[in-house]
């Protein structure tokens, strides 16, 4: 290993310049011989470096470690790269000198013994297993104070069944500022760190301010979490949030089915929650805002066993699980035995039990801005039932879900559906129940000169049955009709179609790499007894651009101009925004708690 830690380190220190033929010229040099190669094939990845070729994607697929398959570990190393310069994919690359600067001195390395001890599933002196080092990149890829990771394994210097490990971090910026307002009299400001002092504690504090408000000029929120408890891969998160609109007092320790090999996951949750509700109901044929002040103390326990079905298909699972869920309101509004129901005191025992086939493909330029993106693919079904005792006597819920999500044979792109049904039913009739459908796909990147694109689609339809009048949807925002919020486009049952054509571009503002997009949503909605067909097609049309910087845990920026021809209680058919949005994740394979179908 000495050696190879040689030729890295020779490599990264040699006097670089950020020029990529500087990297052509070695590449050309270390081609010339076996070991050259692959040492350059380990390091470097000129798919991240210029331009994406299909060869290239298609060997983000290859397990290399195959190879190595049951020799022993004799040493982990573990090397932090600098969170500004350069990437697990081309160590060489630097930074400019503030970021080297900024780097050093105002960031804090995960500690080395944490990634040890909490997050590799592997330990010197064991066999090494290639699916799990594989599983492992992944795992890592998905920590949010780690931007990227690799791993890599080399032969040993005297020994041949013996090999070294060589595990490549580079955190990301952990610190931000969040700034939202229009004036010092209505303004909100949050300060975060997502890995304080290099432990992965995260802790967020922040502070709003409404001068003008006579119910509560000053709110406050703090949330604190604790994630990989020792080496369990359990998280704990503290809650604390007194602001006008929402009072929260909870505290939650849960660990999921983070990888396929996991075999126990659960969660345990209490908490006090006080809210104010805005919610239309039409009354005398006239549609009245109405504000509920909504107070509850809650509870939930959930877990779940994970075995494996066949020795040699490691990726399916059957999972059998069991969940409660106890709230009790001391506000709320009035309630009967036929109304109001997600509003009634209840206890509800929930078991459920699944059949989950959950693998991932490695791809980039998706929701990402290139850094390395896992892809689920897979199917999942399941089958959920259980009884709830309330103030109004007992009722039993039955529900199922099916899913699957694949890349399209001769790359045509990728696919997923998830249907959802459920109810619950009293008396033999159903209360409260759900069908939907929600699909999505996009396509392969496309070469366009000298960026590229994918284009985007999705289409969600939910039906609700038997819903109480203050149990509704609404298909403003990034769920139905992007950019606009209007309580006119509530209702029951929806039917929504989004399209997204993105450009990636190769240009760069300050380290933020650029997307431009354009977006077309149409939408229907109706509510109670009128049909979805009957509803107008709401439309919204937009065009934009999105900056991020994978580096950074800010949210992505974007700017969007929209147009809305046919949008109710809005003030302009024109609306421009610059906003910070959470960057999207596909939905995994993973089956989790048992739940109530919702309505959305």
């Amino acid at each position: 290993m000495a050696q190879n830690w040689y030729v890295v380190d020779t490599l990264k220190h040699s006097n670089t310049s950020k020029d990529s033929v500087f990297y052509s010229a070695i590449k050309s040099k270390l081609s010339k011989s076996k070991v050259g190669r692959e040492v350059y094939g380990a390091v470097f990845r000129d798919v991240y470096n210029s331009t994406p070729q299909k060869k290239e994607i298609e060997n983000l697929e290859l397990n290399q470690f195959v190879s190595f398959e049951g020799k022993t570990i004799a040493k982990i190393y573990v090397k932090q790269l600098e969170v500004f310069g350069p990437t697990v994919n081309d160590t060489l690359r630097k930074g400019s000198k503030i970021e080297h600067f900024i780097s050093k001195n105002f960031h804090t390395n995960t500690q080395e013994n944490l990634i040890r001890k909490s997050l590799l599933l592997f330990k010197e002196g064991e066999l090494l297993k290639a699916r799990v080092l594989r599983e492992n990149e992944r795992l890592l890829r998905t920590n949010p104070i780690i931007h990227d990771a690799r791993i890599l394994v080399f032969k040993h210097k005297n020994l041949d069944d013996m090999v070294d490990v060589l595990v490549l971090i580079q955190d990301v910026w952990a610190k931000n500022i969040n700034v939202n307002g229009s004036s010092f009299k209505n303004f909100s400001l949050g300060l975060e760190n997502k890995n304080f002092r290099g432990k992965g504690h995260s802790l967020y504090h922040q502070l709003s301010w409404k001068a003008t408000d006579s119910l509560q000029k000053v709110g406050w929120r703090t949330i604190y979490t604790i994630p990989y408890i020792k080496n369990t891969w359990t998280t704990a998160q503290f809650r604390f949030i007194y602001e006008k609109d929402i009072k929260q007092i909870a505290a939650k320790i849960y660990r999921p089915f983070l990888s396929i090999d996991t075999k126990n996951a659960g969660s345990i949750e209490l908490g006090y929650l006080n809210t104010r509700e805005y919610k239309r109901l039409i009354i005398n044929n006239k549609d009245r805002l109405l504000v509920y002040p909504v107070a509850q103390y809650y509870s939930d326990f959930w877990y779940g066993r994970a075995f494996k079905l066949n020795q040699n298909e490691v990726s399916k699972r059957l999972v059998l699980a069991i969940r409660r869920t106890n709230f009790e309101f001391n506000q709320r509004p009035k309630v009967t035995e036929n109304e109001n129901k997600i509003y009634w005191n209840r206890t509800t025992w929930l078991v459920s039990t699944g059949y989950s086939d959950r693998n991932y493909r490695r791809d980039f330029l998706v929701y990402g801005f290139g850094r390395t993106e896992d892809i689920p693919i897979g199917k999942i079904v399941s089958l959920t039932g259980g009884l709830e005792q309330t103030e109004f006597g007992q009722r039993t819920y039955l529900g199922s879900q099916v899913s699957f999500g694949t890349y399209l044979s001769a790359n045509r792109g990728y696919f997923y559906s998830l249907f959802n049904a459920g109810s619950f039913f009293k008396d033999n009739a159903a209360q409260q129940g759900v069908l939907s459908l929600k699909s999505f796909y996009f396509s392969p990147l496309y070469r366009l000169g000298g960026t590229h694109f994918r284009q985007f689609i999705s289409l969600n339809f939910t039906y609700g049955i038997k819903r109480d009048a203050l149990d509704y949807l609404n298909i403003s925002g990034r769920e139905g009709i992007l950019g606009v919020n209007s309580d006119a486009l509530r209702g029951d049952k929806q039917a929504v179609l989004g399209l997204e054509s993105v450009l990636f571009s190769r240009k760069s503002i300050f380290g933020f790499r650029v997307a431009h997009f354009v977006y077309v949503n149409l939408g229907m909605v109706a509510l109670n007894q009128n049909a979805l067909v009957s509803s107008p097609i709401y439309q919204g049309y937009g065009l934009g651009i999105r900056l991020r910087n994978e580096n950074l845990t800010f949210n992505t920026f974007q700017i969007r101009v929209g147009y809305y021809p046919n949008i109710p209680l809005i003030s302009n058919d024109f609306r421009f925004a610059f906003e910070g949005v959470q960057p999207l994740r596909l939905r995994d394979f993973d089956i989790s708690a048992p739940q109530v179908i919702p309505l959305k």
